[in-house]
């Protein structure tokens, strides 16, 4: 693992009491947060400024553990019915920490009146939309 880029919240997560779970090169945490109960973050151990940036194993490691924290999340919460997955890439992309990380997060029936769009949510105006 690389060392800590500029004060990185992200680069010493494994030596801290938040991981949840862990597969190969990448960590879960819980969100600090979060939109939704059980919201997760999936974040590679070396630094990595954005997804563009993660290496095939660690794609694949955050995938295994992507079905792992699903499993997990429905055993303990039946009221989960959907999950969405999102990453934040630039500054005018939303991303904050720039270390790569992973959101998933948990939806269940009803949770805002009109999910339709899902994550096009981002741009409020473009999530609702009808094909011509």
């Amino acid at each position: 693992m690389e060392m800590t880029h500029g004060g990185c919240p992200f680069c010493d997560i494994e030596q801290t009491d938040r991981v949840i779970e862990r597969n190969g090169r990448m960590v879960a945490i819980k969100d600090k947060y979060p939109v939704a109960e059980h919201h997760t973050l999936i974040i590679p151990l070396r630094h990595a400024p954005d997804y563009f940036s993660l290496t095939m194993q660690e794609k694949s490691d955050s995938d295994t553990l992507f079905q792992r924290l699903k499993k997990q999340i429905l055993e303990i919460d039946p009221r989960v019915t959907g999950f969405n997955i999102g990453v934040n890439c630039g500054v005018s992309a939303g991303q904050t920490i720039m270390h790569a990380h992973i959101h998933l997060i948990p939806r269940r029936d009803g949770d805002i009146p009109n999910p339709r769009g899902g994550v096009r949510g981002v741009i409020p105006e473009k999530m609702s939309y009808r094909e011509s």
